[in-house]
């Protein structure tokens, strides 16, 4: 509200108060800082609620794997280690998300993680998108790329991580001389 994210605290006739999220802070974390924000926000403005209907949220990560490395065992490895992390959200999100479909009239959208992959100038890059409880979003990222670490150092070299380098390539010599005219300073 008013351009103030984070989580309501309280609601008074006057004023909403929020445990403000992001600004300098990574992520969905606190910044410590309690803002009050005039209700008059809430019919100017979108007001965007994580945990009102659906308690979940669509969050994706993408792993860049260098050419030359066994891109099937990458997406078969990201497979293994999607369905073990986020198994114990199955069915709460399927649950979760069969009551939205009741109460709304949305498109009866896939909850289950997906892989896609996308071969770039430099890369192949892959991307999970999941679902997660709002609350543990950062939570999932470190726990799904601690993950992926692990398993990338048992590939024996076999899955190769990849990341932007540049090379610097000398140029050639220019020579440049300035000449000046008789008469003229």
């Amino acid at each position: 509200m008013g351009g103030i994210k984070g989580d309501v605290i309280d609601i008074s006739v006057l004023r909403t108060t929020v445990m403000e999220i992001r600004e300098w802070v990574k992520a969905d974390l606190y910044t410590g800082r309690i803002v009050k924000v005039a209700n008059s926000f809430v019919f100017k403005e979108p007001v965007y609620n994580y945990s009102g209907d659906f308690p979940f949220l669509w969050d994706e990560i993408t792993l860049p794997v260098k050419y030359g490395s066994d891109w099937r065992l990458a997406r078969e490895m990201l497979r293994n280690l999607v369905d073990e992390v986020l198994a114990g959200y199955a069915e709460q999100v399927k649950d979760s998300w069969k009551e939205m479909l009741h109460r709304y009239r949305l498109e009866d959208a896939d909850v289950k993680p997906m892989i896609t992959l996308r071969a770039t100038d430099n890369w192949i890059e892959f991307t999970v998108r999941y679902v997660v409880d709002y609350r543990k979003r950062r939570w999932m990222q470190n726990h799904l790329f601690t993950r992926i670490l692990e398993e990338v150092d048992k590939s024996d070299d076999r899955i190769r991580l990849a990341s932007a380098t540049f090379e610097l390539v000398p140029g050639s010599e220019l020579d440049v001389s300035i000449s000046r005219r008789k008469g003229r300073s």
